[in-house]
Parts: structure tokens; C-alpha cells; sequence
């Protein structure tokens, strides 16, 4: 599917940036993560993309090659973000066929809506694993290949949820708290040795899978829900890709072990609003009634799929 340049990279950035580079991503089939990998090869990066489903990340491979002439893009599918020597085994299949390893985005995430006690531990634990032991393992996998570059960049695909907690979401906000935490021990430790790490935190993005799951679908709770958000919007996924360019540029080489919310401000107004419930629901009473949004992709509102 041809995506126009105007939808995930402004016209800011200057061709070529990034020749030469190469960059690893895992969740590189993922609606935000692909635009991510989409404007680094646009700029002149080759790619190497993973993820879960084979047929799905060789087709979004292929898809953003098509970006630039010459480009090349790896699908590595089958990928399993919590098995070490799965990341190991595509980590070194990226350094053979593509030269090495410049920038690493650690974007595989699991995330649905579920209260605490309509969520099993297997599902807790299902999304510490892929979050938190998945980006773990990315940096093992990759930090020998990170140092041999001169240009070193890690970045981790974050949330905002556990700035003010967030009814719904104790699994993602304890795995985004512990990721946050992961990406400010690569800065301290491989910061001396060249490798600058930081973290994304994207708001409310519209069109992506992350939304589908998080918030109704409907057209009149999706223009209630972006009035919350002090810049009057939803984010697009060239908000992020923006960013992700920016630090991944010359530009961005002295922000080390930062978090980076991408969200229109619309963390500092958590408090006035949740995931997974309409937006004329009121606190405390959709907690009490167990009132979830019936707009939602997917699955039984009541109980945990996982």
C-alpha cells in the first residue's frame, strides 16, 4: 500500500540524512513503528524490520522500500521480542545482509483495556514480557552492534499512563514505568561509550491500532476526546516520525536519557479523561458500573482476551 510522504515525514528534513545508516526495529510492521522506519529510509537509512506475523512485516518490508530507489528493506517475521535468541539470531541476519546496526527502535508493545480484576496474571504478565523483557532483550541483542557505530541511537516506544495512573491500563503503565527506566540505565552506562538513548512517548494517535483498542471509534466521542487535548487535536503518525528523525539526527545528539511525550500536552490532562470509556462517562461512576465504551476494536469489554 503506497502511503503519500505528506502523511508520515514534513518537508523539513534534507534528502539523505541518514545515508549510509542502518536501522533495527522491532514492532516495524506496527502502524506508528512502520511510519517511524518509513521516514528513516525516506532519509537515506536501509531498514530491518520485525515482528510477529511473517506475512505481515515482509509485506510492510517490501511496502517501504518503495520510498527511495536503491533502498533495502528486511521482513524478518516470526520474531518473538520475549526469546533472546530470536533478537540475537535477527540482529546478526541485519549486520550480515545490511553492514551493521546505527539505530535501534524498540517498538513491540501489547496493550488492550482491562481493570485489575477482569485481567488474569498471564495477562499482566504477557504484557510485562513483550514491553518490558522485549526491550531488555533488544538491547542486549543490539548494544554490541550499537557500539561499533559512530552513530549510535536507542530509542524505546513509550506511554504516558504512568505520569498520573490510569484506570484500565495497570499492566501498560507498570511496563512503560520499567521501559522509561530501562532507556535511563543505557543512557548512563553506553552514554560514555557513544550510544545516546531515549524514549518516545506518544499521545492519542489517530489511525493507528494502539487507538483502535484504547478509545471508541465513534466520530462524535473522537471530537469530544480531542478537545481534551490542550493542542486541540489527535497526534497523526508523522508527529512521531518527526520526532523520531529529529533524535535520530545530528540535531538531536546531546539529548541523552530523556522521556519524550509526543502528545499535544494531553498528559497533563489525564486526569479529566481514561481509555476505554465514552467520553460523556464520569468518574467514579464507570469504575463502579464497569461502563467500558462498546466502541472498541475487538474482544469482550468485561474480561481480559489474554
Amino acid at each position: 500500500m503506497s502511503v503519500p510522504e505528506s502523511k508520515y515525514l514534513s518537508a523539513v528534513w534534507r534528502d539523505d540524512i541518514f545515508k549510509g545508516k542502518v536501522i533495527f526495529v522491532t514492532g516495524g510492521a506496527g502502524t506508528i513503528c512502520s511510519m517511524q522506519t518509513r521516514a528513516m529510509v525516506r532519509l537515506g537509512a536501509n531498514a530491518c524490520i520485525l515482528g510477529r506475523n511473517p506475512s505481515k512485516t515482509e509485506a510492510a518490508a517490501k511496502d517501504i522500500a518503495t520510498v527511495r530507489p536503491g533502498a533495502k528493506v528486511i521482513g524478518i517475521g516470526g520474531c518473538d521480542v520475549r526469546k533472546i535468541e530470536s533478537l540475537e539470531a535477527a540482529a546478526a541476519q541485519c549486520v550480515k545482509e545490511l553492514g551493521g546496526i546505527d539505530f535501534v527502535i524498540a517498538g513491540a508493545a501489547g496493550n488492550f483495556v482491562a481493570p485489575i480484576d477482569g485481567m488474569s496474571s498471564n495477562a499482566f504478565k504477557t504484557v510485562m514480557d513483550i514491553d518490558v523483557l522485549g526491550t531488555y532483550n533488544t538491547i542486549k541483542a543490539t548494544i554490541p552492534h550499537l557500539l561499533r557505530s559512530s552513530t549510535a541511537r536507542f530509542l524505546a516506544v513509550s506511554a504516558t499512563f504512568h505520569y498520573t495512573g490510569m484506570p484500565f491500563q495497570a499492566h501498560v503503565a507498570a511496563a512503560k514505568a520499567s521501559v522509561d527506566s530501562l532507556i535511563a540505565s543505557v543512557a548512563l552506562e553506553y552514554g560514555p561509550r557513544g550510544v545516546v538513548a531515549n524514549v518516545i512517548a506518544p499521545g492519542p494517535i489517530a489511525e493507528t491500532e494502539g487507538m483502535a483498542r484504547l478509545a471508541s471509534s465513534r466520530p462524535e466521542e473522537i471530537a469530544e476526546f480531542a478537545k481534551t487535548v490542550p493542542s486541540g487535536r489527535y497526534g497523526t503518525v508523522k508527529d512521531i516520525a518527526d520526532a523520531t528523525v529529529f533524535l535520530f539526527s545530528e540535531a538531536g545528539s546531546y539529548i541523552n536519557g530523556q522521556i519524550i511525550p509526543v502528545d499535544g500536552g494531553s498528559w497533563r490532562r489525564q486526569g479529566a479523561y481514561t481509555v476505554g470509556v465514552d467520553a460523556n462517562s464520569k468518574y467514579p461512576d464507570f469504575l463502579v458500573n464497569n461502563q467500558l465504551s462498546q466502541g472498541l476494536k475487538g474482544g469482550k469489554k468485561d474480561k481480559s482476551k489474554l
